[in-house]
């Protein structure tokens, strides 16, 4: 159970895609979303999905 300084896989998962697109973008994305950077520094399977994501999109981007 997440404290209420911490976020769960869920939440996480959820914002997944907005840190990402921050961090494409060249900005902080542990700045402006402190509880997904802490979460994804604690949980091996949500910076999996994370560093699948970012993989992907970097793709799409670089293809464009």
């Amino acid at each position: 159970m997440a404290a209420d300084h911490e976020i769960g896989c869920d939440d996480c998962f959820d914002e997944l895609h907005e840190f990402a697109e921050l961090e494409l973008a060249g900005k902080s994305p542990a700045e402006a979303k402190p509880l997904v950077k802490d979460h994804l520094d604690k949980c091996g399977s949500c910076r999996e999905e994370y560093q699948a994501l970012l993989e992907a999109l970097q793709a799409i981007e670089n293809g464009k």
